[in-house]
């Protein structure tokens, strides 16, 4: 069994992802903002949980946002447990609304939590997984980047160089004995405060100049319910399960891509282009070496 830090796992896939792993007897530091403050319900439900299941539980604060908080956390990780063998990259915040609207640093704010954010924690456990040349990195992303709705654009950007740096990152670390695996889920309207949680545009005075499209963004949350057959929803515990998957898998056959789409978008395709078209363009300029585990 490993032992795994997870961001973001008060709601949604972060918290079914915890449950799964503790499920299956892994040693899991759940992680949230606010552990102690308005996370506090969260952890606690999380505890009572895991009192009944195999693998080890252990509540941490961390703030994406915060490299101090990611390198706290990290360590902790060491110092209890003695290693870390996967990172789950989970956090992250929706923004809905008029791109224009959203300020500069509403889009700067976003980014930091749904992009730097990963990095942050890499930085942090790098180091470590550098230094014992093994491990996991696993990056909840989004489909959202191929399909790229309206009235999401933040999101989508975020969810872009979220995806980005998740590649890059990934060449470097392939050559220490780290893995990558890029879990893609499509939209999952209810089971995560997505939507619900949704933050808005701070500029009123162009908010109120796209009124004409109100009523299209009022039904955001609807518009992706309807893509899914009620026989076969969104649900964050599908996520989980990928995650889990890729987790069982011996080193080196670990899959670099996952599609997790109820909505059935077609994005498993587009990516599968995407990447083989990626690759060949590295070993074109003669990297090849970095697509491949070296262990």
């Amino acid at each position: 069994m490993s032992t795994v830090l997870i961001t973001g796992t008060s709601t949604g896939i972060g918290r079914a992802t915890a449950e799964t792993l503790l499920s299956q007897g892994h040693t899991v530091y759940a992680t949230m903002r606010d552990a102690e403050g308005r996370d506090a319900t969260a952890a606690s439900q999380l505890g009572e949980f895991a009192a009944s299941r195999p693998g080890t539980l252990r509540i941490a604060g961390l703030d994406v946002t915060s490299q101090a908080s990611a390198d706290a956390a990290v360590q902790r990780v060491i110092d209890e447990a003695g290693h870390l063998d996967v990172v789950v990259h989970n956090a992250g915040h929706l923004f809905v609304g008029y791109t224009e609207a959203f300020t500069e640093d509403d889009l700067t704010r976003l980014l930091d939590v749904n992009a730097v954010g990963a990095h942050r924690v890499n930085r942090a456990a790098l180091p470590h997984l550098r230094g014992r040349r093994s491990g996991t990195l696993v990056y909840v992303g989004s489909t959202i980047l191929v399909t790229t709705p309206p009235f999401l654009g933040p999101y989508v950007a975020s969810k872009a160089a979220f995806d980005a740096l998740a590649v890059v990152t990934s060449y470097e670390v392939s050559q220490f004995g780290i893995e990558t695996s890029i879990v893609m889920p499509g939209a999952i309207p209810h089971g995560t405060n997505h939507f619900s949680g949704a933050s808005r545009a701070s500029d009123a005075q162009v908010t109120a100049a796209y009124a004409d499209l109100d009523a299209l963004v009022a039904r955001t949350n609807e518009a992706h319910d309807g893509l899914f057959d009620p026989e076969r929803p969104a649900d964050p515990q599908s996520v989980a399960d990928e995650v889990a998957r890729i987790l069982t898998l011996p080193e080196g056959c670990k899959p670099f891509r996952s599609v997790v789409d109820a909505a059935r978008a077609g994005v498993d395709h587009v990516m599968a282009f995407s990447d083989l078209t990626r690759e060949a363009f590295v070993r074109r300029l003669g990297f090849e070496e970095v697509l491949e585990l070296k262990r």
